[in-house]
Parts: structure tokens; C-alpha cells; sequence
């Protein structure tokens, strides 16, 4: 099984890029899909944060409101490495248990592994080659402010959080462009898929 790394920063177009892989056929881990399952309500993952923000940031069904935590950590480093500590392990425990399952029942497929902390996580040794999603940073902030409806502030905050776009860029094997239109960006995956990972 051949894997791709899929990575870049909030707002970049990750997402898109991973649809339009999914719709080549290739089979996708979404490490955010994976982060969700492992804190559910009444899980361990769930019950330490709870512990150590409160259940003010529960919806009422005890689900964790991520917009809440995300407001209450990306205001404070501190509580960012911290619930990252609490959940990063468990997380990575998953997407390993998945890996291992995908290779046994596709050993001749493509996967991607959708992580957006790929190299914070050191997550690319478990990847043939990576791809960034790049954009600038100037189209970073203003997708993110229209998309979360947030202010210039907060999204650089949230945007200052993750490693900077243009060194995961310099890090990859693969630049994906996501300045442009979506049909352009949708095109040049598609030929790299075909170009590049027949080879890898």
C-alpha cells in the first residue's frame, strides 16, 4: 500500500484536495474524523478534558462544543499543549490501528492520511511522500475570518498555532496552490496523482 500525507493549515483547502483524492479512488484517514471518535462522551480522552476545562464546554447532549474549547485553547498555549497531550496519543494509537487494517485489506491501494499537524505530530515517517496544501497567508486569514466568523485577530491566532504554512511547503514533496480556482486546483491533483503516485 502506497500512503500519502496529506497536510497544510487551517483554511488552506485540505479538505477539497482530500475530496478530490477520495473521488480517485484512493481510501482517506481524517485524523480530525479520528480525533472526534476518541472523545466521545464517556470516553477517556472525553473525561480528561472535562476534568480539566469544565463541563461548561459540553453541549447538552455531552458532546464537547468545539467551538468552545477551540476559543478557550487557542487563547491560551498552555491549554493548547495540554489538550493535545490528552488527546495526540490516543489519536495516533487510532490512525495506526487503521493503517494496519487498510494495508491488510487493500496491500495494492492508495491511501491518504489527512492530518493537518502531520509534521508537529512527526506523522510523515508513516508516509511515502507528502502533499501541503499551500496558500498564502493573507488568503489564509481571510478564509478562515468568512468561514468561522471570526475576527482578523482570532484567526491569526488559531492560524499562529499550527507550523507555518510555507515551512510545511519546503518540508513536502508535493505543493498544492489553493490560491486559484477550485477546477485548477482539482486538475493539478489529479495529473500528480496519476504522474506520481503510480511511482512512489
Amino acid at each position: 500500500m502506497k500512503i500519502i500525507g496529506l497536510t497544510g493549515g487551517i483554511a488552506s483547502g485540505k479538505s477539497t484536495a482530500s475530496r478530490t483524492l477520495r473521488e480517485l479512488g484512493t481510501i482517506i484517514i481524517d485524523a480530525d474524523e479520528v480525533a472526534r471518535c476518541t472523545v466521545v462522551p464517556g470516553s477517556p480522552a472525553w473525561s480528561d478534558i472535562v476534568e480539566f476545562f469544565g463541563r461548561d464546554i459540553l453541549n447538552s447532549d455531552n458532546t464537547i462544543n468545539r467551538e468552545k474549547l477551540g476559543l478557550r485553547v487557542f487563547a491560551h498555549p498552555d491549554y493548547l499543549k495540554k489538550l493535545n497531550e490528552m488527546t495526540h496519543p490516543r489519536i495516533m494509537e487510532e490512525i495506526k490501528r487503521r493503517l494496519k487494517l487498510a494495508a491488510r485489506e487493500h496491500p495494492e491501494g492508495v491511501l491518504v492520511l489527512e492530518v493537518p499537524l502531520l509534521y508537529e505530530t512527526h506523522m510523515e515517517v508513516l508516509c511515502d511522500v507528502v502533499w501541503v496544501v499551500w496558500v498564502d497567508l493573507d488568503t489564509q486569514i481571510n478564509r478562515l475570518m468568512l468561514r468561522d466568523g471570526i475576527s482578523r485577530e482570532d484567526a491569526l491566532r488559531r492560524i499562529q498555532s499550527q507550523m507555518p504554512l510555507d515551512e510545511k511547503a519546503q518540508r513536502a514533496n508535493l505543493v498544492i496552490d489553493n490560491t486559484g480556482s477550485l477546477d485548477k486546483m482539482r486538475q493539478f491533483i489529479n495529473d500528480n496523482y496519476y504522474r506520481i503516485v503510480k511511482n512512489v
